[in-house]
């Protein structure tokens, strides 16, 4: 069943990487907006690095310094990436891991656009990635993690590749408490980042068992209905009308049926009593 999620997943996302979705469009850049990217930072980038898919700013809680390597799992079309090349500057690097084939030949037209000399992009799943042990000062992300299907497995590589006291900046979802049964077994629901999401307390367990330290998980209080800002765009759920989104399902007319069901599911919860857009930290022991 992973299998088949990932390739589903994998699909869906490079769907919508060529979808020309940017932040000329006033309600993707409301979306990144909504979630902690100043306007500032979203001119400073290629417009097509943001495709309204974030649930925070990891660059924002990161601390990067100059000199640092730091690696953004499922970096999609660069976006935190390019953000974080300019922390660390000319002597420090910026790798950027994704699986999907269309989101990296985007994020590579994007590092040729900006000129951008420190980045690099490897295509390759989040739980393997192609990176030498200890060799990174934080690891960064972005509304990915709960897309993963084994999640222990994507903590231990991250605890893997961090140098000893490295650290973990990441944005994600995280359950306050169990969905309801029918949203959590919809596969678009898995697909817009929230039927994948596990509870804040696993999310804890996890990533202590994977062996970091310093654990903390903080409910941002985001409203995540802030999707529905992308009008006609990948990040809402049914295309033109929808009334409540997830981060992303791109409207292939094959998916119609799927898409009208979570569109009529979520018609009838509020994702923001189960799920939550959160800031997640740890620190990787130096001995």
């Amino acid at each position: 069943m992973s299998e088949t999620i990932e390739q589903i997943v994998q699909s869906k996302y490079g769907a919508v990487a060529q979808r020309g979705l940017s932040s000329d469009s006033p309600g993707v850049r409301a979306v990144a907006e909504a979630f902690g990217y100043s306007a500032e930072e979203l001119a400073a980038i290629p417009a097509e690095a943001n495709m309204g898919l974030s649930c925070g700013n990891p660059t924002a809680f990161a601390s990067l310094r100059p000199g640092e390597t730091v690696v953004d799992l499922g970096c999609g079309g660069g976006l935190d990436v390019f953000l974080a090349a300019g922390k660390v500057g000319p002597t420090g690097r910026a790798i950027g891991i994704d699986m999907t084939p269309q989101m990296l030949e985007l994020a590579k037209a994007n590092a040729a656009k900006a000129g951008a000399a420190n980045v690099e992009f490897h295509l390759a799943t989040i739980d393997h990635m192609p990176l030498a042990d200890a060799s990174v000062d934080c690891v960064i992300s972005n509304c990915v993690i709960n897309l993963a299907a084994d999640k222990p497995a994507v903590f231990r590589d991250i605890a893997r590749v961090l140098k000893p006291g490295g650290r973990l900046a990441v944005s994600d979802i995280a359950l306050r408490k169990p969905l309801p049964h029918e949203i959590a077994t919809d596969l678009m629901a898995y697909v817009g980042c929230v039927a994948g999401a596990i509870s804040l307390e696993d999310y804890r367990r996890q990533l202590v068992a994977a062996g970091l330290e310093h654990v903390q998980i903080i409910d941002t209080g985001a409203d995540l209905n802030a999707y529905t800002k992308v009008e006609n765009q990948a990040a809402c759920c049914a295309g033109t009308s929808c009334d409540t989104a997830l981060p992303v399902i791109e409207s292939m007319s094959d998916d119609r049926a799927l898409r009208n069901r979570l569109r009529e599911l979520l018609s009838r919860y509020n994702i923001n009593d189960y799920a939550a857009s959160v800031r997640v930290y740890a620190v990787k022991p130096r001995a």
